[in-house]
């Protein structure tokens, strides 16, 4: 038996047992991703919220510099320069799911 999950359902599923993970607009962008994913393959996708909080992240571009390595210290501090930097590098990594208010949602490896 399946049943078809909104938007609002997403989030609220996400608020009742991971509410910390990720941002209102975070859980937005990851919805369209796995909706876009569902198109693309044909296939329905399960919803289970720990699985995705294992594979999928939202934060700072400073935060995923740390956690990746990405060498910033050419940027100055300067956020949008440490910001565009993230964001290539997770597009080249073939990880960025959207970008939202003060970060990211992306794929973990």
């Amino acid at each position: 038996m399946k049943t078809t999950v909104y938007l609002n359902e997403f989030r609220d599923y996400f608020q009742k047992i991971r509410p910390d993970n990720f941002s209102y607009e975070g859980l937005g962008a990851l919805f369209e991703y796995l909706e876009e994913c569902e198109r693309d393959t044909g296939e329905n996708y399960e919803l289970d919220v720990i699985a995705l909080c294992c594979d999928f992240s939202e934060d700072t571009p400073e935060a995923i510099a740390e956690s990746y390595s990405i060498e910033i210290s050419d940027c100055g501090g300067d956020y949008y320069e440490i910001s565009a930097k993230v964001k290539e590098y997770l597009e080249d990594e073939n990880y960025l799911i959207g970008e939202v208010s003060g970060g990211f949602v992306y794929r973990q490896h």
